[in-house]
């Protein structure tokens, strides 16, 4: 144990052990490594004592490529980034990570996982205690990162039910926005992505004020997770995440059908919007109808909840 540090006794010990043990066996002074990862020796102590603010993204790069650890450092670093958030969003973040299948309802911006670079800075950049510039682009270099996920093998499937408010809120401007909404149109060539908009004519619901995502992971169990402007909650009784699937579904039955969705985006993004006339209900469930029909589904009952259809030969 060097210096007295546990290094089992969080991720930003454990960083710095390893950045020590990596520095000694290179021969190197606190003040030599300074000086090839451009930083003070002071900050260096701090990172081997776990003391003072975390390492930075470009820090932990930085002392991977002078120490020649080979990524380790740079692999550390995700862990030692989620330390800085409350143990419930930490766990969070690990089902997220884990989960087969992710379904979301965002009441007021773009899931992380479906946003643009542009519309996450902005994002982050309000209301944030955010030190520098520097923090800021890890941060939405880290929301980024976790976007690869939904293109890599093994990729969950994700559903968004996105609130109207969503798309005419003009986050980072209207450029922005607009680039924001063509993400969000280019899903319909990823099979594994759904989206649906829940428009302002259904009223009010069980989940208005705030989001909610219900994660499916390996073994079939789910957890809920909810989200306000200030907090944040997780849920892993099955009872009571029951209910929120519930909800949840609820939720994606009162929304615009698929493609109704995509051509309400379109039309959001073509500042058409103002003229755009939302379908009634009955004209949704007809369309909804003839969607299920082409697609091979089942017929809606009431509540737009869908009946599987019979199975050939059954």
């Amino acid at each position: 144990m060097a210096n007295g540090i546990d290094p089992s006794a969080s991720m930003a010990a454990l960083f710095g052990s390893r950045v020590r043990r990596l520095r000694t066996a290179a021969g190197l002074t606190q003040a030599e490594l300074g000086v090839k990862a451009h930083v003070v020796s002071t900050r260096i102590t701090q990172v081997e004592r776990a003391s003072g603010a975390r390492p930075t993204l470009e820090l932990a790069r930085a002392l991977d490529v002078a120490l020649g650890a080979n990524d380790l450092l740079i692999d550390l670093w995700p862990y030692v980034y989620r330390e800085a958030f409350p143990d419930w969003f930490q766990k969070f973040m690990e089902y997220s990570a884990r989960a087969v299948v992710i379904r979301q309802y965002a009441a007021h911006v773009v899931p992380g996982l479906l946003q643009t670079e542009d519309y996450a800075r902005a994002l982050l950049r309000v209301g944030r205690t955010l030190g520098s510039e520097e923090q800021l682009e890890e941060r939405v270099a880290l929301r980024m990162g976790r976007q690869e996920r939904l293109g890599a093998p093994g990729r969950p499937e994700l559903w968004a039910v996105l609130d109207e408010s969503v798309l005419r809120r003009p986050v980072g401007g209207l450029e922005a926005m607009r680039e924001q909404l063509a993400r969000l149109l280019g899903t319909v060539t990823e099979p594994h992505i759904t989206l649906q908009v829940l428009a302002f004519d259904q009223g009010e619901h069980e989940a208005l004020g705030g989001s909610l995502t219900v994660l499916t992971m390996p073994d079939g169990s789910e957890i809920a997770y909810t989200e306000g402007a200030h907090y944040g909650q997780l849920i892993e009784d099955p009872d009571e995440v029951r209910s929120f699937v519930l909800t949840y579904d609820r939720l994606r039955a009162a929304a615009l059908p698929p493609l109704m969705s995509l051509d309400m985006i379109r039309s959001v993004m073509e500042d058409n919007h103002r003229g755009a006339k939302v379908p009634s209900r009955t004209e949704r469930r007809r369309l909804a109808q003839e969607q299920l029909q082409q697609s091979g589904g089942g017929r809606l009952r009431g509540g737009g909840r869908r009946v599987p259809g019979r199975r050939p030969g059954a």
